[in-house]
């Protein structure tokens, strides 16, 4: 059964990535850094400002913090744990894709889709209630880890993986932030 999931996820990877072509592929070198995202992130501070209190602002950016710390140091352990050859690095692959970008660690799962999808969660659930289409946040993570794939440093199911790690520590994470908000509140 994993035998076969894992040959599974190997073809869909190979259909993936091979629909990128080299024109592209300075775009996705881009798109997988995260520093390039910059803009992004500084839009939705600013967003969160708007709407939030100062203190509250302060807690949920401490909470992101904390949050964006763990799912990294979880998604480490997993890696390091399971350590799954990337893509680029299997050698049953070899002529069959496209390598972009290569890296020698491991693959599963991936710490680009985690850390994105947990902490756009979190930013999502505060903004949900202000912005009817708050939900259009999660178009980054679905972009910034199918670079991953289309560079050949990941498998669909480090991917999704990831989005379901990072999905369900936002979830906690938002738990959390709404816990110390209202005890800050009843201290206040």
């Amino acid at each position: 059964m994993v035998e076969k999931l894992i040959n599974l996820d190997k073809k869909l990877f190979i259909f993936l990535n091979n629909l990128g072509s080299k024109p592209f592929d300075e775009i996705w070198l881009l798109l997988t850094n995260q520093l390039n995202w910059l803009p992004f992130f500084l839009i939705l501070l600013f967003i969160l400002y708007k709407k939030l209190e100062t203190k509250k602002l302060a807690i949920a950016i401490l909470i992101l913090a904390a949050l964006i710390t763990f799912t990294n140091e979880i998604t480490d352990v997993i890696k390091f744990s399971a350590q799954r050859i990337r893509p680029c690095n299997d050698d049953t692959l070899a002529g069959l894709i496209r390598v972009v970008k290569d890296s020698d660690t491991f693959s599963y799962f991936s710490g680009h889709a985690s850390n994105s999808t947990a902490s756009m969660m979190f930013v999502y659930l505060i903004l949900r209630k202000y912005y009817k289409y708050s939900y259009l946040i999660f178009l980054y993570p679905l972009i910034f880890a199918y670079s991953r794939i289309y560079l050949g440093l990941h498998f669909p199911l480090d991917i999704i993986s990831g989005y379901v790690f990072g999905g369900c520590t936002g979830f906690v994470f938002y738990k959390i932030y709404n816990k110390i908000k209202k005890k800050y509140a009843a201290n206040s």
